[in-house]
């Protein structure tokens, strides 16, 4: 029962912190809506993966990324400038684009695996996330200690993000082929999405 417990626990957790929106989810539906849904769902799998890493790092101990590392503090600043940049370029580039153009990100030939790789990679805001949560948890005792309890929790964790993307793969989907709006319109909102993280990001650096 703990075991059903632990691996459901994980899978609703990382469900719901991936439906709100975000580069990681539209990123998805562009891709659904520009291309297909096997690219779309590789890009999932890329992005489970990265996030299923983040998690057992931290169920190992790694909290001091986010206390003492100065790493993660250039890791954050780093973050920003490439969330900025990313913004502008998308906005010019809609601005000059037909509507049937591609995203920017979606312009190279990045296998969608590894963009979802690397857009999870560069996403730190899940590490606190998780620390919270796990060590929140814990504290309960609904997660376990213990090898088999952590893996089981990761497992569920990477089923809950790929069922939380699957969302905007086709509800993205549906919805913008509803709404008829071009691709110039979802890149537009893609790069104001790119605006608002880097703002949310600098807040949580510049905060005491």
């Amino acid at each position: 029962m703990q075991i059903l417990f632990t691996l459901f626990l994980g899978l609703m957790l990382s469900f719901l912190g991936q439906l709100p929106v975000g580069i990681i989810s539209i990123t998805a539906t562009q891709i659904a809506v520009q291309e297909n849904f096997r690219n779309a769902w590789k890009y999932s799998f890329g992005v489970a993966l990265i996030e299923m890493l983040y998690l057992r790092l931290v169920l190992c101990g790694v909290q001091w990324i986010m206390h003492k590392s100065v790493f993660y503090s250039i890791f954050n600043l780093i973050t920003v400038v490439f969330f900025v940049v990313l913004g502008i370029a998308g906005f010019i580039s809609a601005g000059k684009q037909d509507q049937n153009k591609k995203a920017l990100l979606l312009n190279y030939r990045m296998d969608r695996f590894l963009l979802g790789l690397t857009l999870s990679a560069i996403n730190p805001a899940q590490i606190p996330f998780w620390i919270i949560w796990t060590g929140y948890f814990l504290n309960l005792q609904w997660l376990k200690p213990g090898f088999e309890y952590f893996n089981l929790f990761t497992l569920g964790s990477g089923c809950g993000t790929i069922f939380g993307l699957a969302v905007y793969i086709y509800g993205g989907n549906w919805l913008v082929t509803r709404m008829k709006a071009g691709n110039r319109s979802l890149n537009r909102l893609m790069s104001l999405v790119f605006f608002v993280a880097a703002i949310v990001q600098l807040y949580r650096i510049l905060k005491p």
